[in-house]
């Protein structure tokens, strides 16, 4: 038998056995760009909805109307980030800050994203402020 007969026989399979070390590898760093990639949308949906909320919260003029249109802002806010978000961010909880004294507004925006491991447990959380819109007439 030559050396080159040899030689080939001694390699053979070689490549299925790359492959098996290769292959669970890769596979693991597409599932972690996957769960990566799912985790910053579900952030994102949570810093918009909360970006939503304060946007109509900037609008209370006073402590009164605040707490006459908390609830429904609040109530929008949760249906933004269920529209936006589908099922990448899950249980999105809204709570509201008012500071008139201050005058500012802020939302804060949690929940729970998506995640392909089961048992992981990837909460967000986002915060969004800005100051209380105040229409003063001419002096």
């Amino acid at each position: 038998m030559s050396p080159r007969r040899r030689a080939a026989r001694t390699d053979s399979g070689a490549s299925a056995l790359e492959m098996a070390f290769i292959a669970p590898v890769l596979i693991l760093i597409i599932f972690f760009a996957i769960q990566a990639a799912l985790f910053f949308y579900g952030r994102n949906v949570a810093i918009q909805a909360a970006r939503e909320g304060v946007s109509q919260l900037r609008l209370a003029q006073d402590e009164a109307t605040y707490e006459a249109q908390r609830a429904d802002i609040v109530d929008h806010t949760q249906a933004f980030a269920h529209t936006v978000g589908h099922e990448a961010l899950t249980g999105a909880v809204a709570t509201p800050t008012y500071d008139d004294a201050g005058g500012r507004v802020s939302m804060t925006v949690t929940g729970k994203v998506i995640t392909l491991v089961p048992g992981l447990d990837l909460t967000v959380t986002e915060q969004a402020a800005g100051p209380i819109e105040r229409f003063e007439g001419d002096q």
